[in-house]
């Protein structure tokens, strides 16, 4: 990943709603949540709601899959990983087992 990919992934987590609805996706792991599910939780109405995730599609933190009516929204862990192997890649002038030494905590594989 590189400056020019990270950057929209930063500004789609830049909203309050869409940083909560990316995270309610993370929490319920890979089998998502359809749309009204993900209304429901974090009480945003359905055009609002609509606006966030179409952003979340555009920058990739989020899959959609139609399943019949119901439009079926996941999170996108792998693209979520290369961004935090994109932040930490020079931790510690590069040497990240370093990183260990002064209190930060490992990065999940």
């Amino acid at each position: 990943m590189d400056k020019s990919l990270a950057i929209p992934i930063f500004e789609s987590l830049a909203s309050g709603v869409r940083l909560d609805i990316y995270r309610l996706l993370v929490k319920t792991g890979p089998q998502g949540l359809v749309a009204g599910e993900i209304g429901a939780a974090l009480a945003v109405p359905p055009t609002n709601l609509s606006f966030h995730l179409k952003a979340l599609a555009h920058a990739q933190l989020v899959s959609v899959v139609q399943e019949g009516r119901y439009q079926r929204y996941r999170a996108n862990f792998s693209l979520m990983q290369d961004l935090i192997a994109y932040l930490t890649a020079e931790c510690c002038a590069g040497h990240p087992e370093q990183c260990a030494e002064i209190g930060l905590a490992p990065i999940c594989a």
